[in-house]
C-alpha cells in the first residue's frame, strides 16, 4: 500500500490522511461564525489533532497562516 500511495499520490497513507483531516479542519475554521463559541482547539480535536500547538504548526506550514487568523476572518 505504501508503494501504491507513493506512486499514485506522491505521499504515504498517513500523510495523506493527515492532510485530509487538516483540509477538513480548515473548512470548519472558514465556515465558523465569529462569536459562536467555536475554538481552534475544539475544531482541531474534532479532526483528531490532540495537541493544538502541533496542529497550529502544521496548519501554518500548510496554509501560511495560523488557524486563529482563519477563524477570525
Amino acid at each position: 500500500m505504501q508503494l501504491a500511495f507513493r506512486s499514485q499520490l506522491g505521499t504515504t497513507p498517513l500523510a495523506y490522511l493527515r492532510r485530509v483531516r487538516l483540509d477538513l479542519a480548515r473548512r470548519d475554521l472558514t465556515r465558523a461564525v465569529p462569536g459562536d463559541g467555536v475554538s481552534v482547539a475544539a475544531i482541531a480535536a474534532r479532526w483528531g489533532f490532540a495537541d493544538p500547538r502541533r496542529f497550529a504548526a502544521r496548519y501554518l506550514a500548510t496554509y501560511g497562516e495560523l488557524p486563529g487568523r482563519t477563524l477570525r476572518r
